[in-house]
Parts: structure tokens; sequence; C-alpha cells
């Protein structure tokens, strides 16, 4: 194997100092063009690469984000993590990407590894998060941001979307299109997203008069959701609820699946069905999915933002609870109510 090239080598063969190099490769360091050229040119006849981690060490910051993620089916999780990435590297700074499960519990497996690569700062994209994995991150000095969960803790910084607001929505839309019989299919049932959703959606049907005429857990999981769809729905005209909200799109698609391939129901003429997040996919012409958009551009931005404010001004940011609100998308896959005032929504797929 050849000895790897150094910048005391590069310096030698472009005929400047190693300091010279070492600003070359820097970001934001002052170099003038005739000695960056001359630099570059030997680096690549050389074949030089600067050891970034190296040098970021020596000034204490990895320029690493570490970004703790459950799972990548649901078609939001990918798209946003190309957001964050490049809104990211934007700044300057590189993901490293942690898989993990859900709850609390089973993060503490990967914490250790997270902090041993001296992150500069975490997001926990559908994680929860315990006060003693808090605690840690704080004692090490490392800031995190919730995406796309809120925590009862103080001191964290939570970004998501007003699902509380969203689910109230959810319910107005159903009601004015007067549904009587509305089920709610839930996602996990200890993440904030799901509790808000729920919890907006039952206070929008009791406002309106209404209870809730059926309800299953689907926990974010396709084969969960196909049971809980057909626990619902496999049942006399009657009885079978006549509109349902399922708690995130990645759902809703294996509920539309079974209810049109398996049960025979026609959506929307039977079943009204609303999802939420507003993810590709609800835009094919196979689903047409009413739904909740998550507003993952916004989100990112709110999230970046809270981040390097955090790891900028350690010792005077303060902490930062953000809701962004959300359209109803509506397409075909619900019954439109008649005279039904548009705004804070979008007409797509019609």
């Amino acid at each position: 194997m050849a000895a790897k090239i150094t910048s005391l080598q590069v310096a030698q063969k472009a005929g400047v100092s190693q300091s010279a190099v070492s600003r070359v490769f820097t970001p934001g360091a002052s170099v003038s063009q005739k000695t960056a050229d001359k630099v570059r040119a030997a680096a690549r006849e050389l074949g030089y690469r600067p050891n970034v981690l190296a040098r970021a060490m020596v000034k204490g910051k990895s320029r690493i984000i570490g970004l703790v993620v459950a799972y990548l089916e649901n078609f939001f999780y990918p798209e946003t993590l190309e957001l964050l990435s490049n809104a990211l590297q934007e700044q300057g700074y590189h993901v490293l990407v942690f898989m993990t499960k859900q709850t609390a519990d089973n993060i503490d497996d990967v914490m250790e590894e997270i902090l041993d690569y001296q992150v500069d700062g975490i997001v926990m994209a559908s994680v929860a998060m315990s006060s003693d994995i808090s605690a840690r991150c704080q004692q090490a000095g490392v800031p995190v941001v919730l995406f796309n969960r809120g925590q009862d803790i103080e001191g964290i910084t939570a970004v998501s979307s007003d699902n509380h607001a969203g689910g109230r929505t959810v319910a107005e839309f159903l009601i004015a299109g007067e549904h009587q019989r509305i089920a709610y299919i839930a996602g996990w049932e200890g993440a904030s997203t799901q509790r808000d959703r729920e919890a907006g959606f039952r206070a929008g049907l009791a406002a309106a008069g209404h209870k809730l005429h059926a309800y299953a857990v689907g926990d974010f999981n396709t084969e969960l959701a196909r049971q809980a769809a057909r626990d619902l729905f496999d049942k006399p005209a009657n009885l079978r609820p006549d509109a349902v909200f399922v708690a995130n799109d990645h759902m809703a698609f294996a509920v539309m699946d079974v209810l049109r391939f398996e049960l025979n129901l026609q959506v929307p003429e039977d079943v009204s069905v609303i999802g939420y997040d507003d993810v590709p996919p609800a835009a094919w012409l196979a689903y047409n999915l009413t739904t909740m958009r998550q507003r993952a551009n916004l989100m990112v931005a709110e999230t970046v933002d809270a981040l390097m404010d955090l790891i900028s001004t350690p010792d005077t940011a303060m902490p930062r609870r953000v809701a962004i609100d959300s359209p109803l998308v509506v397409r075909t896959s619900a019954r439109m109510p008649k005279g039904w005032n548009t705004k804070g929504s979008t007409n797509e797929g019609f």
C-alpha cells in the first residue's frame, strides 16, 4: 500500500508553506487565488485528500450532526432526510444517520455510540427521548432538537406540525361532509404526533356534537393498519364506519387497499378516507388521498435554524417549541362537503 500523502508534501510540491495548504482546504480561510490554484494542482497530482475529521477534532468541532431515526418505511422520512442533509450541508455540516426503534428504552443502546462520534448536535426524528438521555446530552454539551415529535422534558427544542389543529380540521371536514359513523385508526400510541392528532380529532368531533364511532390501532405499521381496517369495516353496512381518519398516509394506503380489494368497498362512495403527511404517493391516481400536509421544508428550516442557534450560542440560546400549521389537501378519497370553505386547504386532484 502506498504511503499516505501529507500536507507537507503538497506544500513542498506547490512551493508554499504547510499553513497555506491548511488554509486552502479550510472553508472561509483567507488565501490568494494564485496560492489556492497552485495548492489544488499539487494536491491533484499527488493524490492528496485532507483529513477533515482530524482537522475538526483539533478545533474541537466534528462538523457532524447525528440524525436518529426509527424507521424509513414511511415516505415522509426519506424525503425529510434528504432535506435535512442538504440544509445541514449548506451550513458546513455532514449527517451521520443512526437507526433505532421508536421507544426511549431502545435509544439508550445507540446513544453512547452517537456521543462517541463527538457530534456537534443531534436531531431525533420519530424517536422518543427519556429525561436521562436529555441529561446525558446536556452534560456532554451536545444540543438536541426533536423533529416531528414533542416531549414533556424541560429545556428540549421540538419542531413539529400543529397536529392538534390538523386533527380538528379533519373532523370538521368529515362532519361537513355529513358523515355519521366516523372512525379513527391510531398510530403508535407513544408518539406525541399520534396523541395530538387524535386529541384534536376528538375535540373537533365533540364540538359538533359527534362521538367517535369506532377506534383501532395501526401503530404506524402497514400490516397492523391492514388488520385494523378489517376489524373496523368487515361488518354489515349499517354498522361499519362511513368515514375514517388514519393517523398517517403510510397506514392510509394499506387501509385503502383493504377496503377496495379485500372488502370490495368504494372510496369515497362507501367510505371516506383521510390521511396525514401528504407523502408523494398520496397524489398518485391509485390513491388520490385527501390528507393533511406536513410542510417538511418549513419543519426542516426551523429545525436547522434552532440547531445552529444552540450550537453557536449554547449559553444564551433558548429552547423552542415550534408547531407549523398544516393545510388540508383535498383530493378524491373523501367526500367533498357542499360549500366547504377551502381557506387553508388546497384542491389538488380536482
